[in-house]
């Protein structure tokens, strides 16, 4: 497990590979780990420099989509943030991998957005010809385009693991303003960086996206987007519907776990050497890719 922590900053909140720290009132610092999960657990092997990736990625796509949507992000100016931190021990792990951020109360409601039929959205339209109480085409295969981008929320669950809900359910829960609002910038949001992608020579199959209320009452952009994280990222190039496809995110990881037949209960097992370098490779590419070659 990655352990490196901040001594100086007090511990706001543990993700899955976030550690975020409370900088003010107003502020946090999000640091991103080098840890992984899957199925809802976090692995005990770490994937070297997925955390700086993750992080630069994130940092090009909020100021991409800034015309959409308000986000979280003030800075990841390294002279800026390790005055912050200057008295920790540790202070060269945390280079390139922290974002100070607005501080908001976050919506509990994650804002996938997918384009093509893959994942647990495959499995649901086989046995039933719907996503999520959405009708679709019929004999669509895996991996297909969807005629448009759905909607697609979830929730978490007391456990932590994804719960699947209706966009009704979601107008229970928030209210219909907030959810067609959340509805409308999700699907603004995908299309603008699909299509950067597409030409970059990415599909982005699905995405997710997290939402947050200011103090003044602004909905604005959190967490992180378009990463391989958060995302699946295919390659246009060998994209063939009927299939699961070639992709550089961390499909790679469940795919493996599910061929050793893990039950997805713990003892969560350990990757072996040669994924966790393949794992790291398809990060890398994805960030050289999309974003350039450093």
């Amino acid at each position: 497990m990655d352990t490196v922590e901040l001594k100086t900053l007090k511990l706001f909140y543990r993700g899955k590979a976030r550690d975020v720290y409370e900088i003010n009132d107003n502020m946090l610092l999000i640091c991103v780990t080098d840890r992984i999960s899957c199925f809802d657990y976090v692995l005990p092997t770490l994937i070297p420099d997925k955390g700086k990736i993750l992080n630069k990625m994130s940092a090009f796509w909020f100021k991409y989509i800034s015309d959409i949507i308000e986000h979280h992000m003030i800075s990841t100016d390294w002279d800026e943030i390790s005055k912050i931190i200057s008295n920790e021990e540790n202070i060269d792990y945390f280079k390139d991998r922290c974002m100070i951020v607005k501080k908001t109360k976050k919506i509990n409601i994650e804002c996938v957005v997918r384009g093509y039929l893959s994942g647990s959205a495959w499995k649901e339209y086989e046995s039933s010809g719907k996503i999520y109480g959405q009708k679709l085409p019929d004999n669509l295969k895996e991996s297909d385009k969807l005629p448009e981008p759905i909607f697609t929320p979830a929730i978490k669950s007391m456990s932590g693991h994804d719960i699947n809900i209706t966009e009704e359910q979601m107008a229970l829960n928030e209210g219909e303003e907030i959810t067609q609002y959340l509805k409308e910038k999700s699907l603004l949001l995908y299309k603008k960086v699909s299509e950067y992608a597409y030409k970059r020579g990415i599909i982005i199959a699905d995405t997710k996206f997290e939402f947050g209320i200011t103090p003044d009452n602004k909905i604005i952009l959190i967490d992180e987007i378009f990463t391989p994280d958060s995302s699946r990222f295919w390659d246009r190039n060998k994209y063939s519907p009927g299939k699961s496809q070639d992709s550089y995110d961390k499909q790679f990881v469940r795919d493996y776990l599910e061929s050793i037949n893990w039950n997805k209960q713990p003892p969560v097992p350990e990757l072996p050497d040669d994924i966790v370098e393949k794992t790291r490779e398809k990060y890398i590419q994805a960030y050289k890719i999309l974003i350039g070659p450093k």
